[in-house]
């Protein structure tokens, strides 16, 4: 019997580091595999992705920035929203007056956020960016209150949001804020009655400082819209209200502007897939 117990307990430690030292050996090179694996994944898709234009939402959902690829590809983006938020068909003779050179394209592998915004507009404006939009000397008669640089989006919020991404053409004269929420229409209008390079606001209150004639578009070469999507993903295209406001600011004031080759449109952030495919299957 003191024969057997003595046997029977190294059997017993050997069972026990025998899965022991299996487990450690097998999941070393398991682990590492893997982890290879997915970085070399993750890898090839941030690759294709900029290849493509396309970016992974953190929900999951695929979106695309559309301003980075063919500027035909925007315009029939931009046209098919038109005409579906204004229920209405544009004739033959209204889409003759678009082409390509109504959109702007942007540098792909580059995100579309506040940080990069001001990188974006300069190269959209080319060499002219300092004389355009940072320059404080006084203007011309009838050139007061009238921006280079239009930036349209949902809310006050957003709008103050970029309007830091474009500080660095706003040093040596002031940004106008073209929005409701703790600003008065008379002080905007005090605002523009001065040299004013770039504004950014909503779709209802520069309609209405331009209905005002205290907005000017004389020197406004780009209109940059604002694609980001609210929490409920809404974004200036869907938003109810403001979509309709947009829409007829577009049509009142700036088609004219766009069709005459005046100004030029930037889709500036992602744009759900969906969304975008929509305008290609019609």
């Amino acid at each position: 019997m003191g024969n057997g117990s003595e046997k029977s307990k190294p059997r017993k430690n050997k069972s026990k580091l025998k899965p022991h030292k299996s487990i450690k050996h097998k999941k070393k090179p398991r682990n590492l595999s893997l982890g290879a694996r997915a970085e070399e994944k993750k890898g090839k898709e941030k690759v294709s992705a900029k290849k493509a234009g396309k970016t992974n939402a953190g929900s999951g959902s695929d979106v695309s920035l559309v301003s980075a690829g063919p500027a035909d590809r925007q315009l029939r983006f931009f046209l098919h929203c038109f005409q579906t938020s204004t229920k209405s068909k544009l004739s033959p003779l209204e889409l003759e007056a678009y082409n390509e050179r109504c959109m702007v394209k942007l540098a792909e592998g580059v995100n579309q956020d506040v940080e990069n915004l001001s990188d974006h507009i300069k190269a959209a404006f080319g060499v002219t960016w300092k004389e355009e939009l940072c320059e404080g000397m006084e203007l011309e008669d009838g050139e007061a209150g009238s921006p280079a640089l239009l930036v349209i989006s949902t809310s006050a919020l957003r709008s103050l949001e970029l309007l830091r991404g474009l500080k660095p053409f706003t040093k040596d004269c002031r940004p106008a804020k073209l929005f409701a929420k703790h600003l008065k229409v008379e002080e905007q209008v005090t605002l523009l009655k001065a040299r004013v390079n770039v504004a950014a606001g909503t779709p209802s209150r520069i309609k209405k400082l331009i209905d005002m004639e205290a907005l000017s578009l004389t020197r406004l070469k780009l209109v940059v819209l604002d694609m980001q999507r609210d929490a409920k993903a809404f974004s200036l295209f869907t938003l109810p209200q403001v979509s309709t406001e947009f829409w007829d600011l577009y049509k009142s004031h700036l088609e004219e502007k766009v069709t005459g080759g005046d100004s030029r449109i930037c889709l500036y952030g992602t744009i759900p897939t969906k969304e975008v495919n929509k305008a290609f299957k019609e």
